[in-house]
């Protein structure tokens, strides 16, 4: 083993002292960033901003936690469709219902051995609202029992009618005179008139004569709803 003077000794002391110094100093280092990166990380908003946009969401869909909480608030739950679910919901809203509602019939227009009714709904509330397809429709007698069958669909592209109060819709009811056709037919006392996507219905007198019932050429008809009184 070689020989090493006193000074020799005193060198390699002092180098070692200086390379453990130098450690200490980069282990505080080390901890002091690690503990500045996990404090912003959970502190308030600037935390969630940032984990939202490492996930894609926007910042500004970020939600902080209460101040001092240090816990994540519980993510909230998005409807997958929220455009169509607002969409559908106003459309409901927003219609007329029947206690909104009169129902009339207009005179009645003959053509080619038929006859024309327009069956009119007019807005007597004080809101806008709207209706949209066809409305229901059936003949009773005067007990209330109904006569003939339910009037058929023609064919038609629905569309929605917007009615301000006062302003009125109208659907064509339509038959062939049982005169010409020589279908069975009897005289209605009541037409029973009810609103797109309701179930209750308004009663109107029937002053427009005999309606087929069976037989030959029975067929009433009706049609979509169209802004206005009639044709």
């Amino acid at each position: 083993m070689a020989n090493t003077s006193p000074s020799g000794r005193r060198t390699a002391l002092l180098a070692s002292a200086v390379a453990a110094l130098g450690a200490l100093t980069a282990c505080g280092t080390d901890g002091a960033a690690t503990g500045a990166t996990t404090s912003a990380v959970t502190d308030g908003t600037a935390g969630a901003a940032r984990q939202s946009s490492a996930t894609g969401t926007p910042p500004s869909a970020a939600v902080s936690s209460p101040a001092g909480s240090g816990e994540r608030p519980p993510s909230r739950a998005v409807p997958s469709d929220t455009a169509g679910s607002a969409s559908a919901s106003a459309r409901s809203d927003g219609r007329c219902h029947t206690s909104e509602l009169r129902a009339s019939v207009g005179r009645v227009d003959p053509g080619a051995g038929q006859r024309n009714f327009p069956v009119v709904l007019t807005n007597v509330s004080s809101r806008t609202c709207t209706l949209y397809g066809y409305p229901g429709a059936a003949f009773t007698d005067s007990s209330g029992s109904q006569v003939g069958p339910d009037p058929r669909r023609a064919p038609g592209s629905p569309q929605k009618v917007t009615l301000a109060p006062g302003r009125s819709a109208w659907a064509g009811l339509s038959f062939a005179s049982p005169e010409v056709s020589g279908a069975r037919a009897v005289t209605p006392a009541v037409l029973l008139v009810t609103p797109p996507d309701e179930r209750d219905s308004l009663r109107v007198e029937w002053k427009g004569g005999k309606v087929p019932v069976g037989g030959t050429a029975s067929t009433v008809s009706v049609t979509v709803l169209d802004a206005g009184t009639g044709p």
